[in-house]
Order: C-alpha cells, then sequence, then structure tokens
C-alpha cells in the first residue's frame, strides 16, 4: 500500500506509532471524536512525521483496541480495523471510525467525557457543544424545540408579509402548523419564537457597525455609522441590508449606448452572507450576535458558532462543501419565502456574484473562515482600489493646490510644524487611522514631497517641495 496515497485519501485521520496500552486514552479519545463528528479514521504504525514502523503484534494490538473500545466508549460506536503492508513490508493497523448517529460518544477513563474534531485535534467538547451532540443524537435541532411562549402572545406581521409577497397567497394558520412556528398545544417552537415581531430570544440580535478606516480604532472618529437591532430575522435581515446599502457607493463607466453600474459590493453576495449568518448560526451560543463590520476595504460578517459537522471551511472546496443545516427548519422557511436554496448552495452564490462583476479581481474573491466557535464571510470592496487610484490621480492633476488633496495638505503642514511627530500621534491629531497616515507619508515620498532622515525612532520629516 501506498502509505502516502491512504493518507491523501482520508480526510481525517490520527497517527499513532504504537498502541498505547498503558495510556490508552491517548487514542481513545480520537475514537470519541472521530464517531462525534465527521468520522475518520486511527493508523497505528506511523509516527507523527509519516515514518513506518510498522506493528509487532497485529493480532494482540487488534484484540486490545477491540476490547477499549468496547469497555470505554459508550455508546459503543462502529468500527473497522484493518491490516496494510506498505511497501518497504513492514504492517500497519488502521481503524475506521464512521460518524456516529447516537451523539455524544463518550470515553470513560476515570472520568466520562465527550470529544470532537476540530481541524485535526481531538478536543474536549465544553457544554455547549455537547447539548448540540444531544441533539443530533435525538436527531433533533435547536429550532425545533418547543420554547415557554405561547403562540397568542405573539404577532408575526413581518413572516405573513414576506409570505404574501413572495408567493402572492395569504399565510393562513394551518401553515403556522406545518411551517414548524408552533405544536400542538399552542407553544412556539425556537423557530416561531426567532420569526415573531417581537422576538423574546433576547440574543438574536445583528450588530452593525461602519468603522473609520481599516480597523476598529480609527481616530478620533471610531465609527462613522452604527445600528443595534433586535425583533423577528426577517427585521433583521432586512435592516442589516439596508444599513450595507446606505453605506457603500456605486460606481459607473460609459459603454456605447449606456453605462455600467459598479457597487462596491455584490448585493446577491450581501444577502447570502447574511442570511447565512442568521439562519446557520450556533443559537446555543449566548451572549453573542451576529455582526456586520464595514471598513474601507472590506466588510466581515461574524456569526457565532462554526461548522456544523466541525469541520474548518478554509479546509474544504467551496464546490464540494455538503449541505448541513444547524437549523433545518429556520432554513426550509426561509427557502419558502425566497431567501434562499434548499440545495444549500449559498456560498457559490457568494464567490460566483463577485466573480461575475464587471469590476471583480481574483485576489478580491471573498474569503470564508471557521473554528468551533464562529463563522466569518469577509467581502471586499471592489472599488476600494479605484477610489484610492481616482483619489491620487485627482491629487496629481491638480484637485487642490494643483499637486495634494486637502487630507494630503493638512499632513504636509504638520509634518512642517512637527518634523519629528511620530505616525501614531499625527493619526491622532489628524483624526486618521495610523495605517492611513502611513499610507499617505508612503505616497508623498513617492512623489517627492517629503524625505525620511535620520533613525527610525530619533529621525525627522524634511519638506523637499513647499505647497
Amino acid at each position: 500500500m501506498d502509505l502516502k496515497k491512504f493518507l491523501g485519501e482520508t480526510t481525517e485521520y490520527d497517527k499513532k506509532q504504537a498502541v498505547e496500552m498503558k495510556k490508552p486514552k491517548s487514542w481513545l479519545k480520537s475514537v470519541s471524536a472521530f464517531a462525534n463528528t465527521v468520522g475518520g479514521v486511527l493508523i497505528f504504525g506511523v509516527t507523527d512525521d509519516e515514518e513506518v514502523i510498522g506493528l509487532d503484534n497485529l493480532k494482540n494490538a487488534s484484540e486490545y483496541i477491540s476490547q477499549k473500545v468496547k469497555e470505554r466508549i459508550s455508546p459503543f460506536p462502529q468500527i473497522v480495523m484493518q491490516i496494510h503492508t506498505v511497501e518497504d513490508g513492514k504492517e500497519i493497523l488502521t481503524v475506521r471510525v464512521p460518524a456516529g448517529t447516537d451523539t455524544p460518544y463518550y470515553s470513560a477513563d476515570g472520568v466520562t467525557e465527550a470529544y470532537i474534531r476540530i481541524g485535526n485535534e481531538s478536543v474536549l467538547a465544553d457544554p455547549t457543544e455537547l447539548k448540540r451532540l444531544v441533539l443530533r443524537g435525538n436527531n433533533s435541532s435547536y429550532d425545533a424545540l418547543v420554547s415557554p411562549y405561547d403562540y397568542e402572545d405573539y404577532s408575526f406581521s413581518k413572516l405573513r408579509e414576506r409570505y404574501k409577497s413572495w408567493t402572492g397567497n395569504s399565510m393562513t394558520e394551518k401553515l403556522m402548523d406545518s411551517f414548524g412556528i408552533r405544536d400542538a398545544g399552542g407553544k412556539l417552537t425556537n423557530a416561531g419564537a426567532l420569526l415573531a415581531d417581537d422576538c423574546p430570544i433576547r440574543h438574536s440580535r445583528l450588530f452593525c457597525t461602519r468603522w473609520n478606516g481599516f480597523d476598529k480604532s480609527g481616530g478620533q472618529i471610531d465609527a462613522i455609522d452604527s445600528g443595534e437591532f433586535s425583533g423577528s430575522l426577517i427585521i433583521l435581515l432586512n435592516e442589516g441590508l439596508a444599513f450595507v446599502k446606505r453605506n457603500m457607493k456605486t460606481m459607473w463607466k460609459k459603454t456605447a449606448d449606456s453605462r455600467i453600474e459598479m457597487p462596491d459590493y455584490c448585493e446577491r453576495s450581501i444577502l447570502e452572507s447574511l442570511v447565512n449568518g442568521l439562519i446557520h448560526r450556533d443559537y446555543l451560543v449566548n451572549g453573542s450576535e451576529v455582526h456586520i463590520d464595514m471598513y474601507d476595504d472590506r466588510m466581515t460578517i461574524y456569526s457565532p458558532g462554526g461548522m456544523p459537522d466541525g469541520t474548518q471551511i478554509q479546509e474544504w472546496n467551496i464546490d464540494d462543501i455538503p449541505s448541513t443545516r444547524r437549523n433545518p427548519i429556520l432554513a426550509d422557511i426561509f427557502g419558502r419565502l425566497g431567501y434562499m436554496e434548499r440545495q444549500g448552495s449559498g456560498l457559490g452564490k457568494i464567490v460566483g456574484a463577485y466573480e461575475n462583476a464587471a469590476n471583480y479581481e481574483p485576489e478580491l474573491a471573498p474569503k470564508f473562515f471557521s473554528n468551533r466557535v464562529c463563522f466569518i464571510v469577509t467581502l471586499w470592496n471592489l472599488n476600494f482600489k479605484a477610489s484610492q487610484d481616482g483619489a491620487l490621480n485627482g491629487a496629481l492633476n491638480g484637485a487642490l493646490n494643483d499637486a495634494l488633496g486637502a487630507e494630503d495638505l493638512k499632513l504636509m503642514s504638520l509634518l512642517k510644524a512637527e518634523p519629528s511627530i511620530t505616525q501614531m500621534l499625527a493619526a491622532e491629531k489628524l483624526g486618521f487611522s495610523k495605517r492611513k497616515v502611513q499610507r499617505m507619508m508612503k505616497s508623498l515620498s513617492e512623489q517627492g514631497y517629503i524625505e525620511r532622515e535620520g533613525a527610525k525612532k530619533n529621525g525627522r520629516w524634511v519638506i523637499l517641495k513647499e505647497v
């Protein structure tokens, strides 16, 4: 067997040099983690740097593994053991553990614990992750659970309005049952509570901020615009889209018989990203909300909870990601309302909309990141580079003082008055971010207006051209 090829075919695996009989917990926790997440393979007889040393007594090793898994993993997971002969004749043992359906799978070694996979590690499941495993083992989900709230105490005008505008039909009381909004006893499900106009689930909120600059420390004016929204998920979606639209611009260019509009961000990508953040977030995580943070060159949409299957989005090819819905009732309702497709192709649409934009460049492709606690989508401002180039060209063409823009003139005046000033202090005095001052100084240096003399700490700025 070609070990390199085998490892390439196995997306999740742990390599073990030997079957540690005195410390079985070292590999039993991987069995628990594989069964609790997406499955994987334990490979015995291979070092961490993939040197094959083989196992001497495979029969004893396999019997011991089978015995300890039965004794210490509860419920007993399905495992498949195989002996492989590699190219140099040495034999290794693999233990394949499929993803289990009766989660959580506990490992008992004095203390009963459950493990999950995060990246290439088996880590102890925290209380929130245990709740997720219990729900999955019961073939349930957070949004399907019955809440303590009575249906008759809440209104659903936003839900009804959207259903009417999308389908042309009124939403009947019978649909409230078939949609999974309430149970037979008149109680709201969690999905119903999240869709009520006055949503009683307080950590279902949306925070939006347009920051001044490239980070959250923009100088004297940190934020240009901000908003905190609560209520139905439909309200959060509409308010989030409105916030982004009022904080973005649209450039355009002429064609032979019309013009092409080029917005800072693709509206379809914004919609899909925000729907993804609201619908697939982990509502078991208290004290955290969905955030939209807009900067000069990008926006990020943060959602509590990582990938439902425990994997990391950055390890996947976007086209190959399996459709896994953490909140299937919410996903189904939003599909019926026309906000998303039931095939689970949202991430592909985020990328596709960007690729079809008139002002798209490959380095501006949307970025996806996840870990065990969050999922983040980064959308780049498609017009940022053009606007920067335009500002520079305008300055060089004599927009102000036949040479520089107003902000450049302010910086030049400050450097003339205080030649030893630091970039941080200059940023504070001008109300700019430090990064912005750095870019401006670099641009002025390249144009021959200023020059740095002396050491980095004790040097000074010299004005080469008077303006």
